[in-house]
């Protein structure tokens, strides 16, 4: 019997190679993951309902309808292919651009809008979903991923951690740490870096000297591979094929998914100050949903009847699930210090009597 490949050796970053399995056209260049019809219509479907969803959210917030956002177009690929891999038992620990995660894990698009609109109970993830909430502070995040997968790893379970952060993540303490103590303490953790290659303005080569982020995994004896990120299929085999090593008890491994961010950092953000149009262009010359159609339309699964019907549900689905978001009122003052413990702290009960004595002053005034 053959020898099973082993991927992060075959695609070593530091010999400068990327995984993939569908170039920009959509051919096969690699070897495709056994998928049904219905698997690569529900990864088509996700990352259309990723794409059109974040376009609906800016244009809300752009109404005054939201009151900020980060956006995520462009980045679908990544999102989903790697989702598709989590089976049930699995983790998701995100930053704050993996909405097309949170879709395929089945968490409410209501529930990311309220969020971004600043309804805090947006944020709220239904019992049994195993993500955890979005995290803001850059790189924070891959810390908690660690917990959850040392804990998988202490309690033998078969199953593992995914951890989500961005290339600017790797220039902060937190990663390193975190990557530090999941190889010492073999956790059940996957990490995967969004490399959208821009830190809000920052671009990666000024962020480090490394040729790839995915080598700075090799510095913790952890494997790290280097992903065409806008290859849907290659992302589901790589994530599937680091979830599968770690919860056999195999360790911590790396994924740099090489993509780009074709739209602002957040809605407050102008990208034309620090990079050229005809980069963006060059960019979306790649973008992995019209690949991936010229993928299904080989394999005659993609028509123009096919899109219709995925686009009209698609619109569909985004339009009531903004008249839900909307439907929720502003949230009460005491709202913003229910959520940090369990149980009130005595001085964050006195800063609420302090909000909420400001709050009826401003209402007698009126």
């Amino acid at each position: 019997m053959a020898k099973k490949k082993d991927l992060f050796e075959e695609f070593n970053p530091l010999e400068g190679k990327v995984y993939q399995i569908l170039d920009k056209d959509g051919k096969v260049v690699g070897d495709e993951p056994k998928l049904s019809e219905e698997q690569l219509k529900d990864m088509y479907f996700y990352m259309l309902y990723t794409r059109v969803s974040d376009e609906k959210a800016v244009n809300m917030q752009r109404q005054g309808r939201m009151l900020t956002y980060a956006p995520v177009a462009g980045q679908e690929a990544l999102h989903v292919g790697s989702a598709l891999a989590l089976e049930k038992d699995d983790w998701v620990v995100p930053s704050f651009r993996e909405n097309g995660v949170f879709l395929v894990k089945g968490l409410d698009l209501h529930n990311i809008y309220m969020y971004w609109r600043g309804n805090e109970d947006g944020a709220i993830i239904p019992e049994g979903m195993n993500i955890l909430p979005v995290t803001i502070p850059v790189a924070s995040q891959t810390l908690h991923g660690v917990g959850i997968g040392w804990a998988q790893a202490l309690k033998g379970e078969k199953a593992a951690t995914v951890t989500y952060f961005g290339d600017g993540a790797t220039s902060e303490g937190e990663f390193h740490e975190a990557m530090n103590f999941a190889s010492v303490f073999k956790a059940n953790i996957v990490f995967i870096c969004n490399n959208n290659q821009y830190a809000i303005s920052v671009p990666v080569e000024k962020q480090t000297a490394s040729k790839t982020l995915a080598q700075k995994a090799i510095a913790y004896e952890m494997p790290g591979i280097k992903v065409d990120g806008n290859d849907v299929l290659a992302m589901y085999n790589i994530t599937k094929y680091a979830l599968e090593r770690a919860r056999s008890g195999k360790g911590p491994s790396m994924i740099e998914g090489y993509t780009y961010r074709i739209g602002y950092h957040t809605t407050s953000d102008d990208p034309t100050k620090y990079r050229d149009q005809k980069e963006v262009d060059e960019w979306k010359k790649k973008d992995p949903i019209l690949r991936f159609r010229k993928y299904l339309k080989s394999k005659k699964i993609w028509t123009e009847k096919y899109e219709e019907e995925v686009q009209k549900k698609v619109k569909e689905m985004v339009s009531n699930e903004v008249k839900i978001a909307e439907s929720f009122t502003k949230p009460p003052i005491k709202a913003y210090f229910e959520h940090t413990y369990a149980e009130m702290y005595p001085y964050l009960e006195e800063q609420l009597k302090e909000m909420s004595a400001c709050e009826e002053a401003e209402e007698d005034k009126e």
